[in-house]
């Protein structure tokens, strides 16, 4: 069963999972790009799938320092 409340999507049964609509900003020409986005509770920082990056247009950045995923 998945209901929506206003731009927020949530699944009971048989997964738990919250999607919501949010908008990202580029940082160098802060244009916005709309997408849906599954919020994880669990997480400790904040993550982009290197693909969806690019394909998007975000400007990609090596670490100093890396982190270990």
């Amino acid at each position: 069963m998945t209901k929506r409340v206003r731009d927020v999507q949530y699944t009971l049964w048989p997964l738990r999972e919250v999607w919501i609509k949010e908008e990202l900003e580029k940082l160098e020409s802060h244009e916005g790009v709309a997408v849906k986005a599954l919020l994880d509770s669990g997480a400790t920082d904040l993550f982009i799938d290197t693909a969806f990056a690019k394909e998007k247009g975000f400007k990609m950045e090596k670490l100093k320092n890396p982190l270990l995923v």
